[in-house]
């Protein structure tokens, strides 16, 4: 039978753990509210960001600083990623055998149809680009690989919602619609709506979502050797638009490149 003092020991070391795992949780919490636009933050906004204390943000700071995940904007009291955060994005980009293999079919469509083609994986409640390419006809959007999009309000978050088994979806959207406030009724019914496209037509396709005067058709995928759920699109800033002509003039292309990436990450057991 074992002591009290072993028991006490095991009982000291789970709840080590477990306050490791929190931090670390909220450390990565910090990290996520650098969006791609590279704006600094400080430690009031990343409290408002991350519904953490301030003494816990400040504690966290200070840590990621000391390691180098982040550095201090000369001058100010605003901070921004350092090479240490961006080095582990940047190596699990240039490593994924799954994103170099997508990359030329990617830029096929791309060039194809004069459009940004985007590979989305979720990134807590929003998209990150995984995989961007660009035709060199294409206005910028001022994006790229690492832009971090919403995911209730654009094609490709839409796409992605719509991927998920129902058990997961429905938390998601009820976390959209308590950000958005007194609008949560009618994002809920903008992205119910979309789903409803998905079901009918494949894809589907949002105006303005993310930027005035741009838009998106997109559609869930399923990559790799655990078919890890992603959202592959088309977009482009376009002021003078006819949003169904372009759905019916993407589409097809589209649907026939993620049938392409699925079987080539199926048939390679490339994994994400």
């Amino acid at each position: 039978m074992a002591s009290k003092k072993t028991m006490n020991i095991s009982r000291d070391s789970d709840t080590s753990d477990q306050a490791t795992l929190m931090t670390v949780e909220r450390g990565l919490q910090v990290l996520r509210s650098f969006r791609s636009n590279r704006a600094p933050l400080s430690n009031a906004e990343l409290v408002k960001r991350t519904g953490l204390p301030k003494a816990t943000i400040s504690r966290l700071t200070s840590t990621l600083l000391q390691v180098g995940f982040l550095r201090r904007v000369p001058g100010k009291r605003e901070f921004e990623l350092a090479a240490g955060a961006l080095g582990i994005g940047h190596a699990y980009l240039a490593t994924s055998e799954l994103l170099q293999s997508a990359q030329p079919l990617m830029q096929e469509l791309a060039d194809r149809l004069d459009v940004s083609v985007a590979l989305g994986v979720q990134d807590g409640i929003d998209i990150l680009y995984a995989g961007y390419c660009v035709s060199r006809k294409v206005a910028t959007l001022r994006l790229g690989v690492g832009s971090v999009l919403p995911m209730a309000t654009t094609s490709i978050g839409r796409a992605y919602l719509w991927g998920l088994p129902p058990e997961l979806r429905r938390p998601l959207i009820m976390a959209q619609k308590r950000l958005a406030g007194e609008k949560g009724d009618a994002l809920e019914r903008d992205i119910r709506s979309s789903f409803s496209e998905l079901e009918t037509l494949g894809t589907c396709a949002v105006l303005g979502g993310y930027q005035r005067g741009t838009y998106g058709v997109a559609l869930p995928v399923r990559l790799g050797r655990q078919g890890t759920l992603m959202s592959l699109s088309c977009g482009k800033a376009d002021v003078a638009l006819d949003l169904q002509s372009e759905r019916e003039r993407i589409a097809p292309a589209l649907k026939e490149t993620a049938e392409r990436l699925q079987e080539l990450s199926a048939r390679s057991c490339v994994q994400l």
